[in-house]
């Protein structure tokens, strides 16, 4: 048991990747829709690219989704209004008359009317009201002039013309015509008055009925058009996929994602995905432990990765689920930003384009989609650099969108055939994917914090000569400080002449030598006097001194918060390298017995071009201070002596450094030199 639970510690490591790679392909399956993938990639106004296709069984032929809105529009045009009769209104109304009317009758007697038959006129007209009944006013503008309407009374129903309702607005003429020629005209304002008070609409809308009834004719629409037999020939080769064909193949797909994928193939299907998945991330792990295998070995930035790709393709799936016609807006192209800011280019666009190839399983328009992302992707890659200007994050995402844009432009003309069925809501949806693709700035400075990662944002603060640290360094070792500032001018020149990252190799210099904050005068470029404490030391003792700066670089570092990738600097700057003066002064002392290895530092030695720049740049910098009378010819000299040196002694194999490079970054080095020392031509007198 103790000798398992050993090799479990010795093997955490792997056995953190093994989990990570498992729990990542599970979570992404998860995510996936439980569907089966269409064997054939059915592209709208695109040549058949397979063989004859027949039909497997007997389908039906799906009516478009155009085709079905248009069939629920005429329902809803046509619909037939149902309306309600209140049969107590005309009691109550009556009831009012009758306690109402003596008022009007006592004019009649004023007038000689029989009381009676004015009574009894007053309700004929009541009577004629509600014969075909008093429309609500509110519901009055539900109805069509002359429109067939359905009444309910009670449990029978019938079809009256919208025309026939009394409304409030013909009360007055009707009075009118009622009145004409009447015996009673000299009391027409008696009972327009009264009327105008007592009478109510019996006639109201029934909004429940004539919904249900509109939800039943549409649930009755008929969803297909026609039938396909088995065998019968569906599209041959070279065929143009539109039109009828078109819909049968949609039809086809439709059928195979009800029938054949059900739960009795669930299983499989997830063993399908997972094996897919799996392959894709194996991928991107051969990578990394291939070509990027200092971020291999770090489970944190492992770590970094897999969770990018888990976020860009869980917010991909949630919208694809909810909200399909938003699927552009999901700014995928923040992950290659992402990676390029904490690592590289050419990593970022490798994840890119795993990520896309995975999501390719579960968007519609496959091909259209991830030819769309890696054109993005690639275009990130080669537009955005140097994320600490805010500028150049702008202009690149606007080429982005215009890429977008252009491409999905393309698309549409080649699937309908011209430019009018364009879809112009999606270059508003581009528009608002640049726009969230800005979020990248403020993911990666929860990045920093979270996953203790550096971007050229960060570089950037840190290069600012008034953080606290180079501040102490400045005042505690002022010429060390200067030595830093000059190296850092050197090491980044050369970083822009070959290619490499000027922000990281700039900070790292700058950095390189705070060490020496422990023990700052016995380190000549801060000895203000002719007294040298070396003097009075062992040549062992001060080689113990000399090296150790470097520990205590590190130790302050990492003390004061420095990111791992400013530590590098510090840690590799001399390599394994001898400080050679102390060894041959020891080697005098005692000849024969003096091990070079207490004399040398205990590296690593550089392993990035970065990092090779910096031991350059110091060491040059620091030997020209030796010489006592430049000249051009004695620092080209000093230069070649120095790098040729540090090559032989193989403190450059494990830099990703060529020989050209190495070319470059020295008359880099030689004629920034010259420059600070002024240095002319000596003419001959």
């Amino acid at each position: 048991m103790k000798d398992f639970i050993n090799k479990i510690y010795q093997n955490h490591a792997l056995i953190y990747k093994v989990v990570l790679f498992v729990l990542t392909t599970t979570l992404i399956v998860y995510m996936f829709p439980k569907g089966g993938q269409f064997k054939y990639n059915i592209q709208k106004g695109k040549p058949w690219q397979y063989e004859n296709l027949y039909a497997p069984f007997d389908f039906a032929i799906l009516k478009a989704e155009t085709d079905l809105k248009k069939e629920i529009q005429e329902i809803e045009n046509n619909k037939r209004l149902f309306f309600i009769e209140d049969e107590s209104v005309i009691i109550k109304i009556k009831e009012e008359y009758n306690n109402q009317i003596p008022i009007i009758l006592g004019d009649s007697v004023a007038i000689g009317l029989n009381k009676k038959r004015l009574q009894s006129f007053g309700l004929k007209f009541i009577d004629k009201v509600y014969k075909t009944g008093f429309l609500n006013k509110s519901d009055n503008s539900k109805i069509k002039k002359n429109t067939l309407i359905t009444l309910r009374i009670g449990n029978e129903a019938k079809d009256i013309l919208s025309d026939n309702l009394f409304t409030t607005e013909i009360l007055v003429p009707s009075l009118q015509q009622y009145f004409k020629n009447s015996r009673y005209k000299k009391l027409e304002n008696n009972f327009v008055t009264l009327f105008f008070e007592i009478l109510e609409p019996n006639i109201f809308y029934d909004e429940e009925l004539t919904q249900k009834v509109i939800d039943e004719e549409i649930k009755n629409i008929t969803v297909t058009k026609g039938l396909v037999s088995e065998n019968e020939r569906i599209i041959s080769k070279g065929d143009m996929v539109e039109g009828k064909k078109y819909e049968i193949l949609v039809s086809l797909k439709s059928e195979y994602d009800s029938q054949l994928w059900s739960k009795s193939n669930y299983n499989w299907i997830v063993f399908g995905y997972s094996i897919l998945v799996a392959l894709v991330l194996l991928m991107l792990m051969l990578f990394l432990h291939r070509y990027r295998i200092s971020i291999f070995e770090n489970n944190t930035k492992l770590t970094f990765i897999f969770f990018n790709i888990l976020l860009i393709i869980l917010l991909v799936t949630v919208v694809q689920k909810y909200w399909l016609t938003y699927i552009y807006v999901v700014p995928i192209i923040i992950l290659p930003i992402v990676i390029k800011a904490f690592f590289d280019a050419r990593l970022g666009l490798f994840t890119h384009t795993v990520t896309v190839l995975i999501l390719g399983f579960i968007v519609p328009n496959s091909f259209e989609f991830i030819f769309l992302q890696m054109i993005a992707g690639i275009v990130t890659i080669l537009t955005v650099s140097e994320l600490h200007r805010r500028a150049n994050l702008f202009f690149s995402i606007i080429k982005i969108t215009l890429v977008y844009i252009l491409a999905y432009f393309a698309f549409s003309i080649i699937q309908e055939g011209n430019a009018q069925h364009i879809k112009w809501s999606y270059f508003v949806l581009f528009s608002l994917n640049g726009v969230l693709s800005f979020l990248s700035l403020f993911l990666i400075l929860i990045y920093e914090k979270t996953f203790n990662l550096v971007s050229d944002v960060s570089l950037l603060e840190l290069s600012n000569t008034n953080t606290k640290l180079l501040r102490e360094l400045n005042e505690q070792a002022p010429g060390t400080f200067q030595h830093a500032m000059q190296v850092a001018n050197l090491a980044e020149a050369s970083a822009n002449e070959i290619g490499a990252n000027a922000m990281l190799v700039r900070t790292g210099a700058l950095y390189h030598d705070i060490g020496k904050m422990s023990n700052p005068m016995y380190f000549t470029e801060n000895q203000t006097t002719s007294v040298n404490p070396h003097n009075e030391l062992p040549p062992n003792d001060s080689a113990s001194i000399i090296i150790n700066h470097v520990l205590k670089g590190i130790e302050i570092a990492k003390k004061n918060g420095l990111p791992d990738r400013i530590i590098d600097f510090i840690r590799t700057h001399h390599g394994t390298s001898t400080v050679y003066y102390f060894y041959k002064k020891q080697e005098e002392l005692t000849p024969g017995y003096t091990d070079i290895k207490n004399f040398s530092y205990p590296g690593p030695i550089p392993f990035s071009k970065e990092t090779a720049i910096l031991m350059m740049c110091d060491a040059c910098e620091a030997a020209s201070k030796s010489i006592k009378d430049p000249t051009a010819l004695l620092i080209d000299d000093l230069v070649e002596k120095i790098i040729s040196g540090q090559m032989s002694n193989g403190q450059f194999m494990n830099a990703d450094i060529t020989f050209k490079e190495i070319q470059t970054i020295k008359k880099v080095i030689k004629k920034k030199l010259n420059n600070i020392y002024h240095l002319r031509i000596e003419y001959p007198e």
